[in-house]
């Protein structure tokens, strides 16, 4: 049951931040993201990775992976990198943001589908999630929305990755596609951790704190 409720549980503790802290800006944010890109990228290489080398040709395993840098770079054209931390606040008269929803609807239906098989990731997707759940949350109160309107997208970004688990685990797979798809996301999570971890630094420069945080992650990942 925790692999679909704790991808909600990461966007309610994002909510739940943002309400106590009155949208006010968080300093240590970025040692938060800091933290999820290194364990999202550590849970990824050493559970991810191993299982769709026993199953797909190695070849193939690389194609796939850069299949899935590719299409998260073309998801960000549309949500100009909110999956990593990016979102602007946008004009008072700005309307609803259709592909920023949409987008990161199609990051989180992906992240879902290799939560299935292993167990872990959905760690790995709760830490990732925390962060990006309060960044976004903040952008919606910061841009004025209503509070339906801020309701209706967070639920339905918060059901997004679990959906994409339940359809892993009752429709019918064939087992190479259900690796083929890992390796897809297995690029999508390369992509996004790595440019967390590059962009949560100032001047891209890794400080003794940072370089603490991310070596804590690491080390949480691999014994889990």
């Amino acid at each position: 049951m925790n692999k679909y409720l704790f991808p909600i549980y990461a966007v309610i503790i994002g909510f739940v931040f943002v309400r106590l802290t009155k949208s006010r800006p968080w300093r240590h944010i970025k040692l938060l993201l800091a933290f999820s890109g290194a364990f999202l990228l550590s849970i990824t290489v050493f559970e991810l990775l191993p299982e769709v080398y026993q199953n797909l040709e190695p070849r193939k395993i690389g194609l796939y992976i850069m299949i899935g840098i590719l299409f998260q770079i073309f998801l960000e054209f549309f949500s100009k990198g909110a999956e990593h931390g990016h979102i602007h606040k946008s004009s008072e008269n700005a309307g609803f943001p259709w592909l920023l929803f949409i987008s990161l609807c199609i990051h989180a239906l992906m992240e879902g589908f290799p939560i299935n098989q292993h167990n872990d990731m959905v760690y790995g997707v709760l830490i990732h999630k925390i962060p990006i759940a309060i960044l976004i949350t903040s952008y919606l109160y910061q841009s004025n929305f209503k509070s339906w309107t801020i309701a209706a997208f967070l639920l339905v970004f918060a059901a997004m990755t679990p959906l994409g688990t339940w359809i892993s685990n009752e429709v019918a797979i064939d087992a190479a596609i259900v690796s083929s798809i890992s390796a897809v996301v297995i690029g999508i999570f390369f992509h996004i951790s790595t440019i967390i971890l590059f962009e949560s630094s100032q001047g891209h420069r890794f400080n003794l704190r940072k370089i603490i945080v991310i070596t804590t992650a690491v080390a949480i990942a691999y014994f889990i």
